[in-house]
């Protein structure tokens, strides 16, 4: 996150950009209006730099399992999906951006700290493999993805 176009030494290098990304999450912190704005921003300026493709390997917003919001609040399953929306309708605006990865598939357990109480809660499955709601619209996406390519 922390590897800006300015003081990234290696893309110049590359022939493939990767980056993992958390607008909304550690930067934005509760603002996907802001998020929005600023990774479009960013992933112009990459694009614009260096006409290589950019795949995006880490994205994503802890979520309690069960927790809703009326108001889309952080660590509930409204503001994931949200959350999420929001990174895909910027990714499908970025023609540079070929690949996209959720981090993560499901909650894990990590070590313990004040950090992580109970572990990372960035999957859109809980630790059991019960689906969140972030779950159905990455189904929904990657349904519509995998038809438009049949075409």
């Amino acid at each position: 996150m922390f590897a800006t176009i300015d003081k990234c030494k290696v893309a110049p290098l590359a022939d493939v950009i990767c980056m993992n990304r958390y607008w909304g999450w550690y930067v934005d912190h509760n603002d996907l209006e802001s998020a929005e704005k600023h990774l479009d921003a960013e992933l112009t300026a990459w694009s614009q730099k260096y006409s290589v493709p950019i795949i995006i390997t880490e994205y994503g917003a802890d979520t309690l399992v069960g927790g809703h919001s009326i108001h889309e609040l952080p660590w509930s399953e409204e503001y994931q999906y949200s959350f999420l929306e929001m990174y895909h309708r910027v990714f499908d605006r970025q023609p540079s951006v070929v690949g996209e990865q959720i981090w993560n598939f499901a909650d894990f357990q990590t070590k313990p700290g004040i950090f992580r109480v109970l572990g990372n809660k960035k999957g859109v499955f809980s630790r059991d493999r019960q689906p969140k709601a972030a779950a159905h619209l990455v189904r929904s996406r990657w349904t519509k993805l995998g038809n438009s390519k049949k075409k």
